[in-house]
């Protein structure tokens, strides 16, 4: 799972659909939040839209570089955090659904 955040719902409905039909992932969930940080010195509070991005460690370049060359931000968030386990049903759905080749 990739997890990066968006300034607003729009953009994070375009990187969504753009990460599915690229098959950068098979499944992309959306959140509204308010994030706290330290950006050049200041304290930073915004609200922003995490995206639970659910994908395979085969397709986490292709993930990556898609976000670090279309997202708005000089420094997105993008995290990548290992699944150890999960239904097997679904861990085969999101294989096949990133499969490059795949229909």
């Amino acid at each position: 799972m990739v997890l990066t955040t968006c300034p607003n719902q729009q953009e994070a409905d375009t990187h969504a659909r753009a990460i599915i039909e690229k098959r950068l992932a098979a499944c992309v969930q959306s959140s509204p939040i308010h994030s706290y940080y330290k950006w050049e010195g200041e304290v930073q509070s915004d609200p922003e839209v995490l995206l639970r991005i659910k994908t395979t460690c085969e397709r986490y370049q292709a993930l990556e570089q898609y976000l670090k060359a279309e997202h708005s931000y000089d420094v997105p968030q993008i995290i990548q955090i290992p699944i150890e386990s999960g239904l097997p049903e679904y861990l085969d759905w999101v294989r096949e659904e990133t499969v490059v080749n795949s229909q």
